[in-house]
């Protein structure tokens, strides 16, 4: 069953599988690594939402169409709001947090499991995460973390190239993340970069908490002659923060600058290109597992290592 899979997938990874390797991944290949008894799942992790219209648009379909791709795993999911979370159990809707999810397959024998997040970048809920697996990776014969939405620079050509469908029509396309207060906000910069490179310069990228501002970019908006303006979220979902931050005081804030504003309410997870990065991401997350720079310095203090310049 698993072969079947294997060979199917081959000519796809194998697209996927030089974009790390020299640097961070190494290869190895979980699925070889199993023997006859042995069980392998995905775990797809969301921050979550409480909105059913949005998650059956993104949440539900991506982890339908993760199942799809990969029959021979037990796809599951998890939440990582605890808000979300309660939330929904008062409507009787019962949501696992990832070390949750972990432990019922533990407990239900799966020995190999990639957890797949949703988070657009390697912030705060990535490191998270990655600490949360870290410490039950004893329980599992082989556990992996994939990667976020964004990551190498060809992800974030892959992303632009997909919010670059959204047609500007002489309107100003405003996409509007959450944001973090560490360093890696500048992700949210680099994205709107990569955009305007790729020929999408009436897409501009801003955030709700972090850089950029509206407040950073709205010169840039005037300056490129536009009256128009239409808002984007660029979260997984089109929650909370879609519906109230950008849709109600982001849409005013800018009508009251004179602009007329139009809001396209559709989560991340509705686009069939962002689904595809993630699937991408499991694919190379089969074949590659994650290094760190103390791991890669005591090798390179090995008598009689020679250092490649792809390293």
């Amino acid at each position: 069953m698993m072969k079947t899979y294997l060979w199917m997938g081959m000519l796809m990874v194998m697209s996927i599988c030089k974009a790390h390797e020299g640097r961070n991944f190494v290869h190895s290949d979980m699925l070889k690594t199993m023997s006859a008894n042995d069980k392998a799942a995905i775990v797809m992790v969301y921050f979550g939402t409480t909105h059913d219209d949005t998650r059956a648009l993104t949440i539900d379909r991506l982890t339908e169409q993760v199942q799809e791709t990969f029959p021979d795993f037990k796809v599951r999911e998890a939440y990582t709001s605890r808000t979300v979370i309660q939330r929904l159990a008062k409507r009787d809707i019962a949501k696992k947090t990832p070390l949750e999810e972990l432990d019922w397959l533990k407990r239900h024998g799966y020995t190999h499991v990639i957890v797949q997040p949703t988070t657009l970048i390697e912030g705060v809920e990535m490191e998270a995460l990655r600490r949360e697996v870290a410490g039950v990776s004893g329980d599992f014969k082989d556990l992996r973390v994939g990667t976020p939405l964004l990551y190498t620079p060809d992800d974030y050509r892959a992303v632009a190239a997909t919010l670059g469908t959204v047609p500007s029509d002489g309107r100003a396309v405003v996409w509007v993340g959450h944001g973090t207060y560490i360093p890696a906000t500048a992700q949210y910069a680099m994205l709107g970069d990569v955009m305007n490179v790729e020929g999408h310069e009436h897409h501009f990228v801003v955030t709700l908490e972090g850089y950029p501002m509206l407040s950073d970019t709205e010169a840039r908006i005037r300056k490129s002659g536009a009256e128009r303006v239409v808002l984007c979220p660029l979260m997984f979902v089109a929650g909370d923060h879609a519906k109230n931050d950008i849709a109600g005081e982001m849409k005013e804030q800018l009508e009251a600058k004179g602009y007329q504003v139009e809001t396209i309410l559709k989560g991340l997870g509705e686009y069939e290109g962002i689904r595809a990065v993630f699937i991408d991401h499991i694919r190379f997350s089969l074949h590659h597992k994650m290094t760190d720079i103390v791991e890669r310095k005591k090798v390179y203090a090995t008598p009689g290592y020679e250092y490649r310049h792809d390293e």
